[in-house]
């Protein structure tokens, strides 16, 4: 494992790595070895609520550290990887060092090789969209576009329709025209947690169990009156097996089972995603030989 105190201070620190690999743990131990700010780059860690169940810094953390772009949005906003670069622009040219870490590959890729601005989708286009089979959506895709998307993702494909039918120019068409990054991957110190399956298969499990004791049965209670299924927020992983549960359909043991599958079946998603693009990451194995 790298040391915080090896990590060089003269340039931004890029922490990636799956659900429940440790990456919070090591950007706090940077910052306190060697300064600077901790900022999300996790798309459900932005929403307020859900702070056990995302796995936020706890206040005990963030007082450790400063920590920016957590907690901060509307649970029931929308929030795109263009308000995440917006947001995170500032805090490039500040004093202290940013140490970005999270599990979206979508906003290191969009800050490290660039963002193409793409004008937003109309409600109703989106609501039409929401109601198609994914076949269909998959079917109104352009060859160009089509030939570069993992087409079993019915969030990519159903954004790449959407891009296609509100603008009548395809998702690559306008990726072509992305512009330069904000942070170059060579001007920062960029690491990827390569955690091995079953080790991070039983903290998955460990992690949950915790978020249960120090009271996430509680924070859905406190989240179920406001609960629409609809918010981008309600994509927190096993944030409708705990709304679920507190409302009687599901006993807890199933809750909690069922959200560790989902968990577990994430962090694989991530591991093949990372692999494919971070492959000019410092990769930092785990677990670590005693």
């Amino acid at each position: 494992m790298i040391r915080p105190e090896e990590v060089p201070a003269d340039r931004p620190v890029l922490i990636a790595g799956p659900t429940a690999s440790g990456k919070s743990g090591l950007a706090l131990a940077i910052a306190e070895a060697g300064g600077g700010v901790v900022v999300n780059a996790d798309a459900l860690q932005v929403f307020d609520g859900w702070r056990l169940l995302t796995a936020r810094p706890s206040p005990e953390d963030e007082a450790r550290a400063p920590h920016r772009l957590y907690g901060h949005v509307p649970r029931d906003a929308a929030y795109s990887v263009g308000d995440w670069l917006r947001e995170v622009a500032p805090l490039l040219g500040g004093q202290e060092r940013p140490i970005i870490v999270g599990g979206t590959g979508l906003y290191f890729a969009a800050l490290t090789e660039g963002l193409a601005e793409i004008p937003p989708t109309p409600p109703g286009l989106r609501a039409e969209a929401d109601a198609l089979p994914l076949p269909v959506l998959r079917d109104g895709l352009d060859p160009a576009t089509a030939a570069g998307l993992d087409l079993a993702n019915r969030a990519r494909v159903q954004r790449a329709w959407e891009v296609l039918h509100a603008t009548g120019r395809g998702m690559a068409a306008w990726q072509a025209e992305t512009p330069p990054p904000l942070l170059p991957l060579e001007a920062a110190t960029p690491l990827v947690l390569r955690p091995e399956r079953d080790w991070l298969a039983e903290r998955i499990a460990r992690r949950f169990d915790s978020m249960l004791e120090a009271g996430l049965v509680e924070e859905a209670r406190a989240m179920e009156p406001a609960w629409d299924s609809a918010h981008q927020s309600a994509r927190a992983i096993g944030a409708a097996e705990m709304i679920a549960h507190v409302r009687g359909e599901l006993s807890l043991r199933q809750a909690r089972d069922a959200a560790i599958v989902a968990s577990r079946q994430y962090a694989k998603r991530q591991r093949t995603w990372m692999r494919k693009r971070m492959a000019d990451w410092r990769p930092i194995p785990l677990p670590q030989p005693d």
